[in-house]
C-alpha cells in the first residue's frame, strides 16, 4: 500500500448534500467573482492582448423579457471562454435610456403628457396613478419636469435591469458602465454632430419626412416596419379635360383633396392618350397633370394611380421629379388641418363645391375622413364627369402593407417638416465595402447588411420632436421679425459640450436677447436615440475625452447583437465609424436570433406573449437557464420550451453527482497507463479540439453540443461505470490509480469546457478540490483546456478502444434489459458477438467490460451481427440474484 502522502486528495462523499442548492450557490459564487475581480478589465496590459466587447445597450422601457437573458449570455459565452485563454477582457455594460420607449414608458407610468409652453413647477410630485386617476386625460407638465420624471423612472428601472443581468451571472465589468443620457454621452453625440457638420456630412431641409402621428415627431427609414393590415380598394372615376374619364382604385380615399397628378405607365396602352393632358378630381374638381412613369404598375389597381402629398416615398419622388404642387392636408397630429380651395397652390374649378365637401373633414383623424369621404363619392352631384356617382360599386376588402414606426401603434405619414439629415445617399458603396471589412457571424448576414444599404431610399433623419434625448448643440440668430435665420446655424464651441440650446445661452449673446427679435433661439429638436447609441463603441473608448482609450479599445473585436437590428445599430454604427475615422468600429459581428413562443411568433409585448426571466431564473436557477441559451445557433431563432430548462438543470444536477463521485475516490497519485484510461483520453482530446475550433468561430453552441454529448455518452454513462470496479480495486494499485487519475482528468477537463456555459455549477464542483490542487481559485480564470495539455498522456494501442468498450457495455445493458435483469445485477455468463476487428479492440479493454457488466468474464465469438449495434450480448443471471 502505498504512503498516505502519496494519495491524491479526495472528498468525503458521505458529507456532502445530497441535492445541489443552486440560489445558495449562485449568490455565494457571485460575490467571491467580485471579491477576485476576476471581470475587471487591466488598462495596464497592451492592445494586442484585449478582448473587446461592444455591449448592447439595452432600452429602458420598463421591462426585460426573456429574449434579453437569451441573447446578451451568447456574448457572454464568447467572453468567459476569452478570459479561460488569457485574454484582457473589456466588456462594459450601458444603458439606452433616451428616447420615444423611454418617454412612452414615463408617460404610461405616471399618466403625464409633456407641453413645453407649460413652465416649470420645481414643487412638482409626480405619484403613481389610481385606477380612476387614469380615466381622467393625462396630466400635463413641463419640458423640464417630464425629463425630470425620465430621469426617475428609468434611475429605477436601470438597477432592475442590473440586477436581472447579474442574476443571469453575465460576467460583465460593472465599473465599466454608462448610461445614453449621462453627460459623458451627450458630450460624445454633441461631438459626433460637431464633427461630421464641419465635414459637410450634416445638412438641414425642409422637406417631406415620414411622420409618426402618435408620437407626433420624424422617424428614420431605419425604424420603420411593415405590418399587414386590413383595408380596401376604392375604385373612383376621374374626369379629363376635354371629356373622357377614367377609374383610379385607392386605398386612401382621404388623401384625395391631396391629389396633385395622376400617373400611368407609359407603355400602358390603356392611358397613353392621356398623357399632357389634365385630369379633374371628384369632390373637389382640381386639374392636375397626367404623366407617364415607369413606377406605376400596370398590374396593381386599374394601372392608373393618383399622386398626393404625400401618400407615400414614391409620391415624394414623383412630386419633386415632376414639380407638382404642395398641397399638404394632414397635420402633424395626423388630423385633417383647414386648407381653403381657390387660394394659391389650391385652385379649383367649383371652389364652392371644394371647400364644402374639405370643410366636413377638418379636424378628423384619417380613419373618420376616409368614411366620410367615401360616403360624399357616393354622391353623383360630387362627379367630376357630370355622370354616375364617383365611387364606382362598393369598397373591396384587402390585406396590405403598411408602414409603421416600429414603437407606434399609428400608421406613418409624410408631412413636411423641418429636419437635420445625414448624408448617406451618396456613401452607399463605401459603406458597403466598410461591411465587407468585418466578419459577420453567421456570414450570410453580411448579404443582409448589404441589401439593407442598396434598398436606402432616403437620407437619416437624424432629428426628433421630443423631449428626453440628446439636444443638438445648435442655436439660430432671429432677424428683425423675430424668425429664425436658418441658413446660418451657431454650433456650441466643442470645449463647452454638453450644451442645452433650451437653458444655454448661444455664443456671442446673453440670455435676455432669447427668443427675442434680432437675438436667438435654441434648437428644441433631440437626436434620434440610434445618433447617440450608435456611438458606443466611441463612448466605451472614451473618443475626445480626457481619458481617451481609442488606441487601446478601438476598433473592437466582437459587436453582440440581435439580427433584426442590422439595419438600425449595426448600420449606424459603422456610418459613425466611416465619417469618424475611416475604419470599421469592430472586427466581428456576432448576430443572434429571436426567442419565439410555442407558436412560432416573435415575443413582444404589445403581442402579450412574453416570458419574464425572473421567475425562470429562480426556478431553475442561472446555469439552467444559461444551458438553454447556449443550445442556440447563430443568427437561428429559438422557441421557448419549458422542457429546455428541465434539460438544463438535469445537466446541471448530473454535474454535481459525477464530481461527488470522481473527487471522492481514494487512490494512489500516478500516470494514466491503462488502454481504456488512455483511450478515453483520446476521445476526450477530440472534444477539446472541437470545441475550441466551434469557440473560435463564436459557435458556442457546437462547442456547447460536443460537450455535451460527450459528457454524458461517454463520461457519465460510460467511462465511470466501465472504471467504477478499478478505481476501488485495492488489489491493483497501478490500475486503480490509473481509473482515478483519467476520471479527475475528464472532470477537470470537462468542467472547464462546460464552465462558460453554466458557470455555477463548475465553480462549485472546481472549488472541492482543482482550486487548491491547481493554484486556481475560480475556474473561470483557470486556462481553457488544450489538446497540448492532453498530450503528455501515453496515446492507447486503438484510439477505437474506447468506443468498442461503449459499445460493448451497451449491448450487456440491452441484453439484460430485454432479460428483465436489473442492470447492476451480476451475471454467471456473458458473450459477446461481433465482427473480428470490433472484437479485437475490445479484448484490449476486456477486464473493466467485465466489470461493467459484473460478469467473471466476457466471451468474445466473431458473426455478423444486424442492425445499427456493433454487438450482440448473451447472458445468464447468477443463481440467487
Amino acid at each position: 500500500m502505498a504512503d498516505t502522502a502519496e494519495w491524491v486528495k479526495a472528498i468525503d462523499f458521505a458529507s456532502m448534500p445530497k441535492a445541489f442548492d443552486i440560489a445558495a450557490a449562485e449568490e455565494k459564487w457571485r460575490a467571491e467573482w467580485e471579491r477576485l475581480g476576476i471581470h475587471r478589465w487591466d488598462p495596464s496590459r497592451p492592445r494586442e492582448e484585449t478582448f473587446v466587447v461592444d455591449t448592447p445597450p439595452p432600452t429602458v422601457s420598463g421591462y426585460l423579457h426573456i429574449g434579453h437573458v437569451f441573447s446578451y449570455t451568447h456574448q457572454d459565452f464568447i467572453v468567459r471562454y476569452r478570459r479561460m485563454n488569457g485574454w484582457n477582457i473589456y466588456y462594459p455594460m450601458g444603458w439606452d435610456d433616451n428616447g420615444l420607449p423611454t418617454e412612452r414608458r414615463v408617460q404610461e407610468y405616471f399618466h403625464v403628457r409633456c407641453d413645453p409652453r407649460v413652465p416649470y413647477d420645481p414643487d412638482l410630485v409626480l405619484k403613481v396613478p389610481t385606477s380612476r386617476e387614469r380615466r381622467k386625460p393625462a396630466q400635463v407638465i413641463s419640458r423640464v419636469n417630464f425629463i425630470e420624471a425620465c430621469h426617475r423612472v428609468t434611475e429605477e428601472d436601470e438597477r432592475a435591469f442590473e440586477d436581472l443581468y447579474r442574476r443571469a451571472d453575465l460576467s460583465v465589468d460593472w465599473q465599466e458602465h454608462y448610461t445614453t443620457i449621462d453627460d459623458r454621452c451627450r458630450r460624445m453625440a454633441q461631438r459626433s454632430f460637431v464633427d461630421i457638420y464641419g465635414k459637410g456630412h450634416v445638412y438641414q431641409a425642409e422637406a417631406p419626412t415620414m411622420w409618426d402621428p402618435e408620437f407626433q415627431t420624424a422617424v428614420a427609414q431605419a425604424e420603420v416596419e411593415d405590418r399587414e393590415k386590413d383595408g380596401a380598394f376604392y375604385d373612383v372615376e376621374f374626369g379629363v379635360e376635354g371629356g373622357g374619364s377614367f377609374v383610379i382604385s385607392t386605398t386612401r380615399p382621404e388623401l384625395l383633396s391631396a391629389c396633385v397628378g395622376v400617373t400611368a405607365h407609359p407603355d400602358d396602352e390603356r392611358y397613353k392618350g392621356l398623357f399632357g393632358k389634365r385630369a379633374v378630381t371628384p369632390l373637389y374638381h382640381v386639374p392636375v397633370p397626367i404623366f407617364p412613369s415607369e413606377l406605376a404598375d400596370p398590374e396593381v389597381g386599374t394601372g392608373i394611380l393618383m399622386v398626393c402629398t404625400f401618400g407615400d416615398q414614391t409620391d415624394v419622388l414623383w412630386w419633386r421629379e415632376q414639380n407638382l404642387a404642395l398641397r399638404q392636408v394632414l397635420g402633424r397630429d395626423g388630423r385633417i388641418v383647414e386648407r381653403t380651395f381657390g387660394s394659391d397652390g389650391w385652385e379649383t374649378l367649383r371652389e364652392a363645391d371644394a371647400n364644402r365637401m374639405f370643410g366636413e373633414l377638418v379636424g378628423k383623424p384619417v380613419a373618420a375622413a376616409q368614411r366620410i369621404v367615401a360616403e360624399q363619392l357616393r354622391d353623383p352631384a360630387n362627379s367630376a364627369t357630370g355622370g354616375s356617382a364617383p365611387l364606382q360599386g362598393e369598397p373591396r376588402p384587402v390585406r396590405h402593407t403598411v408602414r409603421y414606426y416600429e414603437k407606434s401603434d399609428s400608421p406613418l405619414e409624410f408631412i413636411t417638416t423641418r429636419q437635420w439629415f445625414v448624408r448617406l445617399m451618396d456613401k452607399k458603396e463605401q459603406l458597403i465595402e466598410k461591411g465587407r471589412e468585418i466578419e459577420w457571424h453567421p456570414a450570410y448576414m453580411g448579404k443582409r447588411f448589404e441589401d439593407w444599404t442598396e434598398n436606402l431610399g432616403i437620407d437619416w433623419c437624424i432629428s426628433r420632436q421630443r423631449f428626453f434625448g440628446v439636444p443638438f448643440p445648435v442655436w439660430y440668430r432671429l432677424d428683425e421679425n423675430g424668425e429664425r435665420t436658418y441658413d446660418e446655424p451657431i454650433l456650441a464651441d466643442p470645449e463647452t459640450l454638453p450644451v442645452d440650446p433650451m437653458a444655454d445661452t448661444a455664443p456671442g449673446f446673453d440670455e435676455s436677447q432669447r427668443d427675442a427679435p434680432g437675438g436667438f433661439t435654441g434648437e428644441a429638436d433631440v437626436y434620434d436615440t440610434w445618433f447617440t447609441s450608435s456611438l458606443t463603441p466611441q463612448i466605451m473608448a472614451g473618443w475626445g475625452e480626457t481619458d481617451d482609450r481609442m488606441d487601446r479599445l478601438f476598433p473592437m473585436d466582437i459587436r453582440p447583437q440581435a439580427h433584426e437590428i442590422i439595419r438600425t445599430w449595426a448600420f449606424y454604427t459603422i456610418v459613425k465609424a466611416m465619417l469618424h475615422h475611416d475604419d470599421v468600429p469592430w472586427r466581428n459581428v456576432v448576430l443572434s436570433g429571436w426567442v419565439l413562443d410555442p407558436d412560432r411568433k416573435k415575443m413582444s409585448k404589445s403581442r402579450g406573449n412574453v416570458v419574464t426571466p425572473v421567475d425562470l431564473l429562480e426556478q431553475y436557477g442561472s446555469d439552467a437557464v444559461r444551458h438553454w441559451a447556449a443550445s442556440a445557433r447563430l443568427g437561428v431563432d429559438t422557441a421557448h420550451d419549458e422542457q429546455a430548462f428541465r434539460v438544463g438543470k438535469r445537466l446541471v444536477t448530473k454535474v454535481f453527482n459525477a464530481g461527488k463521485f470522481v473527487l471522492s475516490q481514494t487512490a494512489p497519485a500516478g500516470e494514466i497507463t491503462q488502454e481504456l484510461d488512455r483511450a478515453f483520453v483520446a476521445e476526450l482530446r477530440g472534444v477539446v479540439e472541437k470545441a475550441t475550433t466551434a469557440y473560435e468561430s463564436f459557435e458556442f453552441g457546437q462547442a456547447l453540443q460536443v460537450t455535451e454529448t460527450f459528457f454524458w455518452s461517454s463520461f457519465a454513462d460510460n467511462f465511470i461505470e466501465l472504471v467504477k470496479k478499478r478505481a476501488r480495486d485495492e488489489d491493483d494499485p497501478v490500475g486503480r490509480a490509473s481509473a482515478v487519475a483519467a476520471l479527475r482528468l475528464g472532470l477537470d477537463v470537462l468542467l472547464r469546457l462546460f464552465a462558460p456555459a453554466v458557470p455555477t455549477i463548475t465553480e462549485e464542483v472546481w472549488s472541492w478540490v482543482f482550486a487548491n490542487e491547481k493554484g486556481q481559485p475560480s475556474i473561470h480564470a483557470a486556462p481553457w483546456p488544450t489538446v497540448d495539455e492532453l498530450g503528455a498522456v501515453v496515446p492507447p494501442e486503438k484510439d477505437e478502444s474506447f468506443q468498442a468498450a461503449c459499445d460493448a457495455i451497451a449491448a450487456v445493458r440491452k441484453a439484460k434489459t430485454e432479460a428483465g435483469i436489473g442492470l447492476g445485477r451480476p451475471v454467471s455468463t456473458c458473450a459477446l458477438s461481433g465482427p473480428q476487428d470490433s472484437l479485437d479492440l475490445v479484448r484490449l479493454v476486456l477486464a473493466d467490460v467485465a466489470n461493467a457488466a459484473n460478469a467473471p468474464e466476457v466471451m468474445l465469438k466473431a458473426a455478423d451481427v444486424e442492425g445499427e449495434a456493433t454487438f450482440v450480448a448473451e447472458i445468464e443471471a447468477a443463481e440467487g440474484d
